[in-house]
């Protein structure tokens, strides 16, 4: 393997002494490893953050390192950071310059893409050994699957933000609109098709909103357990194939999307909106059940529906189930983000790097990154906080770029501080606690990807999208151009344009446990 890693950035510093992460010396550390700092200075590391949709505030930053919320993080934690972003797309050229920090955020697992082979290459060093001695909170409070996720050949070698509720999406409903047609809410498909039948007969332009793709309009196709994506394989027999080979489920989904078409319960053009008018129509008032992410979802959805019916009311519900009774959506994987340590690090600057991973899981963390400082971001009156929230787009970046950037090692499944000081927030808690721990479809999927996915572009799934193949045949049914009975012919198509080959490697893969990964709740 050639071992001129394509990575990421940052300019390495000088080495300065080992400090624990404390916010004055002579202290015990903050991260509570125990041992005193012993008058030493602030411990100097280098850390590289990928950059994200989100992360306007950061990239408009001249320089980051001089950053408030970075300088508030070094007081805290006694470090000096040398801070800077990196794009996924432009790793490769920063790696292949041998330019790599003390410690490297990826997006990406050990083996995937985006670290190009560095982990084998031995770039990156094992923290097991360091993360028992140092960080026992850490180890003891990330899922095991999130650790699985940055493991290579049995050793760890990353600490990620993780997930502990891998099931994200939900399945969102007027209720307003429910109760003036006197039905219940929903639990099968068939009281599904009813509440979107009562819909139409209100008055409701779209009963399901629909969009191109079936992104984030796939609840039939989980409902039947048939999910076209990557990480939506299963075993079938002694093959390893994706869940569309699943005739029967497949064709019932199909003819119940297809009602829904014929019934003028999903939009006549679904096969083009875009996410753009899919959000618009939502936010107009225009749909009466939906699919959406719940963490921001929920609070976006009801202020923006309530701007134009006052009197809407939303709500997150558990997904229709199918006659198998299975539901829901694919589970993301549990890992987020990745920071890897360079093995160049030496070891004592190693051990003060984990220990500042390891204060990320303390209350006074969690205090700082959701909520700020005390007096300028939020104020305790008799024990109640009260937190400014972002009234406008850079401050919502801003304090993306406190709590979504900064903060490491964190779980990214909600921010629990932040949801439990409104009611919004409150409902959002309540629906991932009592919905979608109860849904979401496992499945088998491969890090990293199939190499057969290279060769067949149009066989190749995404994380929540289907490949075209399926894709244009699903639509081309559900219109009434082709006929859902052939779609046993469907699979043979697949499998004589290199699906064959794909599920020849998934199966190979899969008996031999090489970078598989089991999705489940």
């Amino acid at each position: 393997m050639n071992k001129t890693v394509s990575l990421v950035m940052a300019a390495v510093l000088t080495a300065g002494s080992l400090a624990g992460c404390s916010t004055t010396d002579n202290k015990e550390p903050a991260n509570g490893s125990g041992g005193k700092t012993e008058n030493k200075g602030p411990l100097k590391f280098s850390v590289s953050f990928p950059i994200t949709s989100g992360d306007g505030y950061a990239q408009r930053s001249p320089d980051l390192n001089k950053d408030k919320w970075v300088q508030r993080l070094n007081k805290l934690t006694n470090t000096e950071l040398d801070v800077r972003l990196i794009q996924r797309e432009k790793m490769s050229v920063l790696f292949a310059g041998n330019d790599i920090p003390d410690v490297l955020g990826s997006l990406d697992m050990p083996t995937g893409k985006d670290m190009s082979g560095s982990v084998e290459a031995g770039v990156f060093m094992p923290l097991d050994d360091l993360l028992k001695q140092y960080a026992p909170n850490l180890l003891q409070k990330i899922p095991k699957a999130a650790w699985d996720s940055v493991s290579y050949k049995g050793k760890i070698y990353a600490i990620p933000d993780y997930l502990t509720n891998p099931s994200r999406r939900g399945t969102y409903i007027r209720t307003d609109l429910l109760v003036k047609t006197g039905l219940s809410v929903p639990k099968t498909v068939d009281e599904f098709l009813n509440v979107m039948r009562a819909f139409k007969k209100l008055g409701v332009e779209n009963p399901y909103q629909m969009r191109e793709n079936f992104k984030y309009a796939d609840v039939i196709l989980g409902a039947f357990d048939v999910l076209p994506y990557k990480d939506q394989f299963e075993k079938q027999g002694d093959q390893v194939v994706p869940k569309f080979f699943d005739v029967e489920n497949t064709q019932k989904a199909l003819q119940t999307m297809k009602t829904m078409y014929d019934e003028g319960l999903i939009p006549k053009d679904f096969a083009t909106i875009s996410s753009t008018d899919y959000s618009k129509n939502i936010n107009a008032g225009k749909a009466g059940m939906w699919s959406a992410n719940v963490g921001s979802g929920l609070k976006d959805y009801r202020t923006s529906i309530k701007a134009v019916v006052p009197t809407a009311k939303v709500d997150v519900i558990a997904s229709p189930k199918g006659p198998e009774g299975k539901g829901g959506y694919f589970l993301y994987a549990p890992m987020v983000r990745a920071f890897y340590v360079n093995k160049n690090v030496d070891k004592d600057k190693a051990a003060g790097i984990i220990k500042f991973f390891e204060w990320m899981t303390t209350e006074e963390a969690a205090k700082f990154f959701s909520l700020g400082v005390e007096g300028e971001n939020y104020t305790v009156d008799n024990g109640k906080i009260n937190y400014k929230f972002p009234t406008n787009k850079e401050e919502t970046q801003e304090e993306g770029f406190r709590y979504g950037t900064l903060w490491m090692a964190q779980d990214a499944t909600y921010n629990k501080i932040q949801l439990g000081l409104n009611q919004d927030g409150q409902d959002i808690l309540k629906a991932f606690d009592t919905v979608l721990t109860k849904e979401g479809l496992p499945g088998i999927g491969f890090y990293p990807d199939l190499k057969a996915f290279s060769k067949y572009p149009d066989l190749t799934p995404l994380g929540d999208t289907g490949p075209k193949l399926i894709i244009d045949h699903m639509v081309k049914m559900i219109y009434g151009k082709e006929p859902i009975s052939d779609w046993p012919k469907v699979i043979e198509e697949y499998k004589t344009k290199g699906g064959n080959e794909i599920i020849k490697e998934a199966t190979e893969r899969f008996n031999s446990k090489d970078g598989v990964s089991m999705f489940k709740q």
